[in-house]
């Protein structure tokens, strides 16, 4: 496999995890957190700290959007529930990257 067959299979999978992601609004940042150890805010700053780190300028706010697939406000109005006491205390107990 060359350098560029590479890249191109890990961007179609970046990109099918996105996908992933937006089609499963359910699905809650701290769960993911908790479970995973990373989440779509993760995922975004990652996109923007590899942006950054080659020059390009993503905002947090766009690189949230590439993620989101909408503004993030807009993704938490729709989507996004308080966390339960059970959420917090797992999320207190993993430990943070």
């Amino acid at each position: 496999m060359t350098d560029a067959e590479r890249t191109e299979l890990e961007a179609a999978a970046f990109r099918r995890l996105v996908n992933h992601l937006r089609e499963r609004p359910d699905v809650q940042n701290i769960d993911l957190m908790n479970l995973a150890g990373f989440c779509r805010n993760c995922l975004s700053r990652w996109y923007g700290e590899e942006a950054e780190a080659r020059g390009i300028a993503v905002d947090k706010e766009a690189a949230r959007e590439e993620v989101y697939g909408m503004p993030y406000a807009e993704w938490k109005a729709k989507y996004q529930t308080e966390s339960s006491d059970a959420q917090k205390a797992a999320f207190e107990a993993v430990p943070k990257h």
